[in-house]
């Protein structure tokens, strides 16, 4: 199954990650890919929301994974964009975050498509200009479901 929405900014970009968090349950895996500046991060922060973080939440670009657990599940933040390869994951301890109990997201998991659970929601944000500099294509599809 696949969704598509509209945003058209940032703020309705992170309202629609709160909604989709808010509907998260404890094992979801979500997996956001976009390009650079897309506002995956924005999105992600609105998930963190959705499902009752309170503390400031940001992309865990050097430091690979940021763990809250301040929501009503915990929340597992990846980006994995300067991971060379899947081994990298490996040394992180990936399985008990992708299989355990809370919420896992995965910013630019599309780059290592070889570990990433059959069961997740991927979503994609893309930007149109035509449509305005703000506006965001996020495409969300259930796989393995």
């Amino acid at each position: 199954m696949q969704t598509i929405y509209e945003t058209f900014s940032g703020e309705e970009t992170a309202e629609l990650g709160k909604k989709i968090g808010k509907a998260a349950k404890p094992g979801d895996v979500y997996v956001l890919t976009g390009d650079l500046g897309v506002g995956k991060t924005v999105f992600s922060k609105g998930v963190a929301l959705g499902i009752g973080v309170l503390e400031p939440v940001n992309s865990p670009t050097f430091t690979i994974v940021q763990i809250y657990e301040s929501g009503k599940m915990p929340f597992y933040h990846f980006d994995v964009y300067r991971i060379s390869d899947a081994e990298e994951m490996e040394e992180v301890g990936y399985e008990d975050y992708f299989y355990g109990e809370g919420l896992t997201l995965v910013e630019w998991g599309n780059l290592i498509p070889e570990i990433l659970p059959a069961r997740r929601k991927d979503i994609k944000i893309e930007k149109d200009q035509k449509k305005g500099f703000d506006y965001r294509k996020i495409t969300v599809s259930e796989v393995g479901i």
